[in-house]
């Protein structure tokens, strides 16, 4: 993180943005009604993605995303396209609360690996041809193959040994860290949200029923995350989101950080965490104190995408006044809380909303931080 020429920002987002209209009804048009073809609703995708990186850069952010246009989910359309995954539609979702996911779940059928033709290479290639700042793609990080695959769903006996499962899909997403910079990628981040799952007592018995121990889970997903980008090239950035469940602004867990801080800041490898910290579920801020001194930086979530209601700008400057009582302002950075759309369903707010807390991101930024 010592050479200049990594991408560094104190203003950011988590990746997902509320889909256009336009795009809405091409996927429904092409996936439901089949009453259009593929190369339409790559059109109708690709306008919306210059649109959502018109909208990133006219706040004032230097890093953009393509705000996941081309995707059913956060997570499943990454994980469905990798070697060896498929996603299977069944009779019931996740639970989140008060509402359920779509029935769609990843099976793993053979052994994984990342594939050279992944779409989401393509993808990052349009957006990066389509921004003067900064482009950055979002992917699920290596835990969320292992947390959200049933152990009766992985097929191939060799994975029943969950070491070697997690080898392999740490190889496979060091193949994705150096695939996407091959393809220019200089910010790369991969959200593996299940750290702050695992500091859930509900979540922690799920797992423990399934014969898991969810602290062997916490360091185990550390180490992948780490045997995957250990070798990135000097200029090259990762990312990692933390949260705790975002589905039409419901939430799936609750807790602290504090069973996984200190692993998920010393072992994991990552440059910049962003951080879900818009409500009591995430605890206090106390556990900021394991940030490495140095050059790591976490990205406050103090701004919600769950609601519409605007925080202040003197509101989050108490929230950072508090904050830099366990890590360095320098240190640290804003961002909203999640993603504004985790699924193409998306939030509970509108447009509007949306870019207005995209707006104040920036502005804290610029009157908290002189570069």
């Amino acid at each position: 993180m010592n050479n200049p020429k990594r991408p560094l920002f104190r203003a950011d987002h988590v990746g997902s943005l509320l889909r256009p209209d336009p795009v809405k009804q091409a996927r429904q048009a092409f996936y439901e009604n089949k009453t259009i073809d593929a190369s339409v609703l790559e059109a109708a995708e690709n306008e919306a993605v210059i649109d959502l990186v018109k909208l990133q850069e006219s706040v004032g952010l230097q890093v953009v995303t393509d705000g996941e246009a081309r995707r059913s989910f956060w997570h499943y359309d990454f994980m469905g396209a990798l070697d060896g995954f498929d996603l299977e539609d069944r009779s019931e979702g996740v639970a989140f609360a008060g509402v359920q996911l779509r029935p769609v779940f990843p099976v793993v059928r053979d052994h994984v690996d990342f594939p050279d033709n992944h779409p989401m290479l393509d993808h990052f290639k349009y957006l990066a041809a389509h921004t003067k700042v900064t482009p950055k793609i979002s992917i699920p990080g290596p835990s969320c193959c292992h947390f959200r695959v049933a152990p009766e769903d992985i097929a191939p006996a060799a994975y029943r040994d969950a070491e070697l499962y997690t080898a392999d899909l740490a190889s496979a997403y060091k193949k994705a860290v150096n695939a996407f910079y091959d393809a220019g990628c200089r910010y790369l981040q991969m959200d593996d949200i299940f750290f702050a799952y695992l500091c859930d007592p509900k979540h922690r018995a799920d797992k423990e029923a399934l014969g898991q121990d969810p602290d062997w889970l916490i360091h185990r997903y550390a180490w992948m995350m780490n045997e995957a980008i250990k070798d990135r090239p000097d200029d090259m950035v990762i990312g990692m989101h933390m949260c705790r469940g975002n589905f039409r602004s419901t939430h799936a867990a609750e807790g602290s950080y504090d069973q996984v801080a200190d692993a998920v800041f010393n072992e994991t490898g990552v440059d910049v965490f962003f951080m879900e910290y818009d409500t009591d579920r995430a605890g206090g801020l106390e556990p900021l104190k394991f940030l490495s001194k140095g050059h790591q930086r976490v990205m406050a979530g103090f701004v919600t995408t769950k609601t519409g209601d605007l925080e202040t700008l003197d509101d989050l400057k108490v929230r950072f006044d508090e904050a830099s009582k366990y890590a360095d302002m320098d240190q640290l950075g804003i961002a909203p809380q999640c993603g504004f759309a985790s699924t193409e369903e998306g939030n509970a707010i509108t447009v509007d909303d949306q870019r207005r807390k995209l707006e104040l991101v920036a502005r804290c930024a610029e009157d908290l931080w002189s570069d």
